[in-house]
């Protein structure tokens, strides 16, 4: 068979070599201070894997590198920057992470690490890996660190022009250097960060930064999976002098804008923030999430500004805001809120909730002539407590209201129309008991459920079970290790202790796989069973004895999952409480207090902050069982949901399980 090649696609093969030859004579050069300015290729080329040629340039000296466009990507495996050096991509190279590397949880593409007066200049040009292939755990081990390009510790650092895509972590990443040095005067300008995993951009900590039009898009894979996220890992580090100017969120699987500061406090350094010019659209979170403790001590002070920002089109609340009134403030001037929240009348353009920690009112926020477009007939301000009875205060300001006809419409935030969008909700204070000396035993549910049958409820992230048997028994259940949405896991240990405190049995549970557990009681009585899922979820079931979820160090965290939970109200009992939250704003539920006679006691729908059923008993209790009911709501998101009993025991088990509840000593 003869193969005729065309005149075009003989250039494009010698455009595109597989190898270029070392240029020892150049790199001589280099070395003995000839010249100031090389090119990559002249360390060589191999188009199945330029590593050792890319860092051997790299680490030359050279002041200027020229990355050249030689027809095919670089491939490299993990590449580390050096100081003192500016390296210039050309138009349409793509530096290539090598498929079937990066098994390091932390293999970034490009690391820069205590180093200073480097620059990354690459208009047109691309970092691109394979975060399908990081999000695939037979694969990879899963991790969340695999960044396109990570920022540690460095000072003098400026990235021009690149796009940065298809990580399997952020595309940058700002975080801490050897002995916890910052990053400082760092410009970042006319990046592009596309499809990454986690973050278009992390900021950990980091003094004099610019970021200027920067676009951060398509995040998704595994939370945050916001546009940039604000969110030092500990007290120590600081967010100082930090600007972001005519920057671009789009279309993230999160918030566009996030910040999340509760590993910071009242004794770390103020923050100093200013975001002008920037958008946020299409987000699938807030476009502007802001967080801190809910307490004085707890939370960071300092000053974060919007100004002339425009937030339009997200699925969540346009802003939303926790943090106490008396720390720190925060201040939005002309930005416009456009169409967010959807369609739900659950939520509202802008939203304040308490922490579950929160012991001092919220608020603290400046808004002047803030424009806002929404639907008709709902508040353009919502507060969901969490803590319950926290009010909100010192929120100032005039909001320019524009309605479906185009009127415009200023309303001045005064205390009165404050109440009235955003009325406080008083929560009987009830203390939640503990179990200590307390002796438990079964009581078998009326009528029974098949074992297999009954519905057992989710845990997120980690809980605790207890289990009555007698020595010597046969003792089984099984761990039922879940993912929530593309979240990694390995191993989730499972510990059992008895009711002597002895550890009777250590266990792992493998990601996304049923585990059966087995153990023989050396006493009688009720053993602790305790897991932990990192980000994921777990379920125990089938359990061979009595088998309850306690409450007794706070409220249980579940996870979607319609469910019927049964708690017992003992003896002479006056007065309890059952309390139900969402995660936040946009992350609701639905749920319904039966009493032991079938009657519904009462029941909320949509509802995010705290909600407590407060029973006021006519008669004090014989010993009953009463139902929660947990459903879908109507009209908003549902996904981590809470549970807190309040002057019982804070023993939760499935309808048609045996509960545990207090022997009559």
């Amino acid at each position: 068979m003869r193969i005729v090649l065309s005149i075009a696609a003989l250039v494009l093969l010698q455009a595109a070599p597989t190898f270029a030859e070392v240029n020892q004579e150049m790199i001589d050069r280099v070395a003995a201070g000839e010249i100031t300015e090389a090119r990559a290729s002249w360390w060589g080329f191999d188009r199945e894997d330029a590593t050792e040629a890319l860092q051997a340039a790299i680490n030359s000296g050279a002041e200027t590198l020229i990355v050249e466009d030689m027809g095919s990507p670089w491939i490299v495996t993990p590449i580390e920057l050096a100081s003192n050096q500016e390296i210039v991509f050309e138009e349409g190279v793509e530096i290539l992470a090598k498929r079937g590397e990066f098994k390091g949880r932390g293999d970034s593409l490009f690391t820069a690490r205590d180093i200073e007066n480097v620059t990354l200049r690459g208009y047109g040009a691309t970092f691109r890996m394979w975060q399908e292939d990081y999000a695939n755990p037979d694969l990879y081990e899963p991790a969340e660190w695999r960044m396109a390009l990570a920022l540690r510790g460095v000072t003098d650092v400026t990235v021009l022009g690149l796009t940065l895509r298809d990580s399997g972590g952020d595309g940058i990443y700002l975080g801490r250097g050897s002995g916890g040095k910052t990053n400082l005067n760092v410009h970042i300008k006319d990046v592009i960060c596309d499809n990454n995993y986690r973050q278009g951009i992390s900021v950990i900590t980091g003094e004099n930064v610019l970021i200027e039009d920067t676009i951060m898009r398509d995040t998704s894979g595994t939370a945050p999976q916001a546009g940039i996220d604000f969110e030092p890992n500990g007290p120590q580090e600081r967010i100082k002098n930090f600007v972001m100017r005519n920057c671009l969120t789009e279309n993230n699987n999160s918030s566009g804008y996030m910040f999340y500061l509760g590993s910071l406090n009242a004794d770390s350094e103020p923050l100093s923030i200013r975001i002008e010019g920037c958008r946020s659209v299409n987000d699938h979170g807030s476009a502007v999430q802001f967080s801190v403790g809910g307490t004085l001590e707890s939370a960071v002070g300092g000053t974060v500004e919007f100004i002339d920002c425009v937030f339009e089109s997200s699925r969540g609340a346009g802003i939303n805001i926790s943090k106490p009134a008396r720390q720190g403030a925060l201040r939005f001037e002309r930005c416009a809120v456009l169409n967010t929240a959807g369609d739900s009348g659950a939520l509202s353009p802008i939203v304040f909730g308490s922490r579950t920690s929160a012991d001092t009112p919220v608020g603290g926020v400046e808004f002047v002539d803030v424009v806002v477009r929404d639907l008709p007939d709902r508040p353009l301000m919502r507060y969901g407590d969490q803590a319950g009875g926290i009010p909100v205060e010192d929120i100032t300001g005039n909001i320019i209201l524009i309605d479906e006809a185009g009127e415009r419409t200023d309303l001045q935030l005064t205390d009165e129309r404050l109440a009235e969008w955003m009325p406080e909700t008083a929560i009987v204070e009830i203390p939640r008991l503990g179990l200590e000396g307390v002796r438990l035993i079964p009581l078998e549910a009326d009528p029974p459920i098949p074992v297999a049958e009954v519905r057992w409820p989710i845990i997120r992230k980690t809980g605790e079970h207890l289990l009555h048997a007698e020595a010597g028994d046969e003792v089984s259940f099984i761990v039922n290790h879940l993912q929530v949405g593309s979240y990694g896991g390995g191993n989730m240990p499972v510990t059992v202790t008895a009711p002597s405190g002895e550890v009777v049995l250590e266990a792992a549970a493998p990601f996304k796989q049923e585990t059966p557990i087995r153990f023989v009681p050396p006493e009688t009585g009720v053993y602790t069973i305790t897991g932990s899922a990192g980000g994921n979820r777990y379920q125990l079931k089938d359990a061979s004895h009595p088998l309850v979820v306690n409450a007794g160090s706070g409220a249980v965290s579940f996870i979607e999952q319609e469910k019927d939970l049964v708690f017992y109200v003992p003896e002479g009992t006056e007065e309890f409480g059952v309390r139900v939250y969402g995660q936040g704003a946009g992350e609701a539920l639905a749920a319904t207090l039966i009493d032991p006679a079938g009657d519904v006691f009462g029941q909320v729908d949509n509802q995010f902050g705290l909600h407590q059923f407060h029973v006021q008993k006519d008669e004090p209790s014989s010993g009953e069982v009463w139902m929660l009911q947990i459903r879908k709501p109507s009209d908003s998101t549902w996904e981590d949901h809470f549970v807190d009993l309040r002057g019982i025991p804070p023993l939760l088990a499935p309808a048609g399980a045996p509960l545990l509840i207090p022997a009559a000593d």
